[in-house]
This record gives C-alpha cells, structure tokens and sequence, in this order.
C-alpha cells in the first residue's frame, strides 16, 4: 500500500504539469470572444499595445511596491484596529437575532443564512476593495477601442465605394474601345495564321 502512494501522486503530477502549463502561455478569453491581457506594470514601465483581437490592459502601481507583498494581504483586515466604528455597531445590532436564516447556533435552522452572509461579506470587500479592478480597465478599453468602430467602418465604405468605381470606369472605357474599333471603317481584321 505504501508503494502505490508515491505512484499515484508521481502519476497525477505527470498529467497535471503539461496541462497546467499549456494554459500559463495563453491569454485570458472574455465571454465576448476577446482575448484578454491583465498586466501589473510598476513605476515608469510601458504598458504593452493591444494587438489584433487581443486586449491589454496595464494596472500601474508605485515603483516602491514591485517586490512588495501585495497590500491586501500585508494587513490583517479582520483585526479591531481595521474595522470601522459602524461595523463594529451593526455587530451589536444582531446580538439577539437567532433562527432561519440568522448564522447562529442558537434555534432551529440558524446555521442556513451563514452562507448568504459569507456571500454578501465577499462581494463588498470586493466591491470596496483599494485593489487592482480589472473588470473596469477591460470595460475602459473595450469603450476605446468602439468609438472608433463608426469611424473605421465609414472610412472602409468609402474606400470601397472609390474602388467600385474605378473599376467600374475602367470596364466602362474597354467597352467603348471594343464598341469603337469594331465599327471604325478601314481597321484591318486580324489575320488567322
């Protein structure tokens, strides 16, 4: 039993590897079908061009924090010193709340809302979080990258019209060659060898 272990790990590690490191390589892709090239750029470092039908977008941070841990995580932001007065005073708002839906362990079915407040509790921290938000860079660029779609897309008819009629024009001038080299008097007829 000890020797499949060892086997069975080495044998999980061996498949797992090339998969993961397939992924690495490629860009994100967006519901949209656009692929998607999140960059942290520290300090006065370019922020690399959106090419083709890949986004990127650059979060610039200070120099200073280049080989910093990131600064959500340097802090405890559970810890009372963190926590602002009105959090700690809706904490005492529900000190005699228990039942369905109450996260208590206090009455029938109090443990059924700890989840919705787990949820709840994740989506402000997010929501209000100092940190890098893609989600608004990519919307950013994604808005740049629309307001010239009219514009490129008339300057495209356009060319496209210019050409139509060139080649219109042109097959309109070979005709009136044709029409007229036939119906001029004393053209020679071409021989036949």
């Amino acid at each position: 039993m000890k020797r499949l272990i060892p086997a069975a790990l080495l044998l999980s590690s061996a498949f797992a590897a090339p998969a993961f490191a397939q992924g690495a390589d490629q860009p994100l892709l967006d519901p949209s079908g656009e692929k998607v090239n999140q960059l942290i750029v520290y300090g006065d470092d370019p922020c690399p061009k959106s090419e083709g039908n890949t986004i990127t977008v650059c979060a610039r941070k200070d120099e200073a924090e280049r080989f910093r841990i990131p600064k959500p995580l340097r802090d405890n932001p559970n810890a009372p010193v963190n926590q602002a007065w009105s959090q700690k005073v809706r904490a005492y708002e529900t000190v005699g709340n228990f039942g369905t839906n109450s996260c208590s362990a206090v009455g029938a079915g109090g443990a059924t809302g700890c989840l919705t407040r787990l949820i709840d509790r994740a989506y402000s921290e997010k929501k209000n979080g100092s940190d890098v938000q893609f989600g608004k860079l990519i919307e950013e660029e994604r808005a740049k990258r629309l307001q010239t779609i009219d514009a490129d897309a008339a300057a495209e008819q356009a060319r496209v019209e210019q050409i139509e009629k060139e080649y219109e024009a042109r097959l309109k001038r070979e005709r009136e060659r044709e029409q007229a080299g036939e119906q001029a008097p004393g053209t020679p007829a071409p021989t036949q060898p």
